[in-house]
């Protein structure tokens, strides 16, 4: 029985991530994320809930100089954990990008264990080959990459040193 909910959850995630509208509710999808994780110290996210791994990103805003979450659907690999800056397709790329660029290291929450990485925005091949794992993650990569113009930033995130 644990399977079968388990894969409904999934597969209604999957349904409800590749609907065009969602993407208005972004923020509030985030803030209850947040919310979610920081009542249960990080060992739970709607990502989790939905069957999908998931991390959750701090990074030092560019203009603010303050700390800055955002949840978001990770790929773990055998180099590091892959993060896409998709925003669901949307015409913009989210802000913690320009701030993962900026400062180059963040904190992350995955498995309700924070650590230290360091990102490197992925190009060429490189990047092709992560986009191609992380479409067996989450198959909508390919429906956000159908709806916007611009390429979607694909970064690394390794353990510091």
């Amino acid at each position: 029985m644990r399977k079968v909910l388990a894969r409904l959850c999934t597969k209604s995630a999957i349904l409800i991530g590749s609907w065009a509208w969602v993407p208005k509710f972004l923020p509030q999808i985030t803030a209850f994320d947040k919310w979610v994780q920081r009542r249960t110290q990080g060992k739970w996210s709607l990502l989790r809930l939905a069957g999908f791994p998931g991390v959750l990103l701090t990074v030092t805003g560019r203009k603010s100089g303050l700390p800055r979450s955002t949840p978001l659907m990770c790929t773990p690999s055998s180099d590091g954990i892959l993060v896409a800056g998709s925003n669901f397709g949307g015409p913009d790329v989210p802000a913690w990008v320009g701030n993962l660029r900026t400062a180059g290291e963040a904190s992350i929450r995955y498995k309700g264990k924070e650590i230290a990485v360091t990102a490197r925005e992925l190009h060429g091949d490189e990047r092709a080959t992560a986009w191609g794992e992380m479409l067996k993650t989450w198959p909508n990569y390919r429906l956000y990459e159908e709806r916007t113009a611009r390429t979607i930033p694909v970064f690394l995130l390794v353990r510091s040193a």
